[in-house]
């Protein structure tokens, strides 16, 4: 067919990979399926932050749509500190509390002392609605243990998002071990059922690294409207490798590392392409030929925008796993006359 008006010519110098976008999220796993992280990781109160815990806590939250009508759970595994999967130091001495809040002040848009990211404030207010004290007890070893059954209703209400919004906090009330643990939001006690819409974030990540030198774990945090730039900040990664940043606009932005008990801080500006999107920080294991496996390595992960606000991570990252788009020149050919 002949042409009469100016035709272009598409110039593409890397393949396009189709950007992954569900309807609806389903985020029930903690850490996600996406991440490949193998555990999330709270001390005794008595360690050392050299370990990998800069506070001896973590906070997840659960956002649970407004329209499900069921009975839910939020299943820990592995909530003991004792056996095969946690860090001992010396004996296994430690007591972890998990306590699940609901009702007004859970909810961390509304209440940012939820968040727990400043020391001092009452990261703990909402609603008691069930908690435990697990030691070195062999019967949760490797299993999990169910809280519940908790109605949607009984979480902190956010119109913009529709949800009900719940709060689990894993505490080091005692010793100095590390406590190794995983959990699934489900609509039965005894097997993970995922939650159609569900999703699960955090404002403070602590996790484990798997002792692997070709495993890359990943952590997805969501970039609203209107964020000119992101202040990442890691704690005791230890030097184990690279942390790159991606996203649909940048194809490997190499962060500053921190080393053992400190922290590294850097800006990431933000373009209007990654907007409303996640990103995707990568933590690539430092590599045999450059001296060996870091074995055991945790590390935490904070972000706040320009404004000063802390940036969630969600187990299913909002839009997908973002996916490099590399630019595409454009070039214009006029037909000859």
């Amino acid at each position: 067919m002949k042409l009469n008006k100016s035709i272009y010519r598409v110039l593409i110098f890397t393949f396009l990979l189709v950007l992954p976008i569900g309807s609806r999220l389903s985020g029930q796993a903690v850490p996600g399926k996406d991440e490949n992280i193998p555990f999330l990781v709270t001390f005794g109160k008595e360690g050392e932050t050299s370990w990998g815990d800069d506070d001896f806590y973590q906070i997840f939250f659960f956002s649970i749509p407004k329209d499900f009508k069921q009975q839910f759970y939020i299943r820990v595994f592995d909530p003991d500190c004792g056996g095969e999967n946690d860090e001992i130091q010396g004996i296994f001495n430690s007591k972890t509390l998990f306590s699940v809040y609901g009702g007004k002040g859970v909810d961390p848009e509304k209440n940012e002392d939820s968040r727990g990211l400043e020391k001092g404030v009452n990261y703990k207010m909402g609603n008691l609605l069930a908690s435990k004290v697990f030691g070195n007890e062999a019967r949760y070893d490797n299993k999990y243990f169910s809280f519940g059954p908790f109605n949607a209703a009984e979480g902190d209400l956010n119109e913009k998002w529709k949800s009900y919004i719940f709060k689990i906090v894993c505490e080091g009330v005692s010793g100095d071990d590390g406590n190794l643990y995983r959990y699934f939001l489900s609509r039965n006690p005894d097997n993970n059922l995922a939650i159609e819409g569900a999703n699960a974030f955090t404002y403070a990540y602590t996790f484990r690294m798997w002792n692997d030198f070709k495993s890359v774990a990943h952590i997805y945090p969501y970039v609203d409207t209107g964020i000119i730039f992101i202040k990442q900040s890691n704690f005791d990664w230890d030097k184990d490798g690279k942390i790159l940043v991606v996203s649909k606009y940048k194809q490997g932005i190499i962060v500053p590392i921190s080393g053992q008990n400190d922290w590294a801080i850097s800006k990431i500006p933000i373009e209007p392409a990654e907007e409303n999107s996640s990103l995707d920080f990568q933590f690539h294991k430092q590599q045999e030929s450059e001296g060996g496996l870091v074995k055991n390595n945790n590390v935490v992960v904070t972000l706040e925008n320009q404004r000063g606000d802390a940036v969630k991570f969600y187990s299913s990252p909002i839009g997908g796993v973002p996916v490099y788009i590399p630019k595409t020149n454009i070039t214009k050919i006029v037909p000859k006359k």
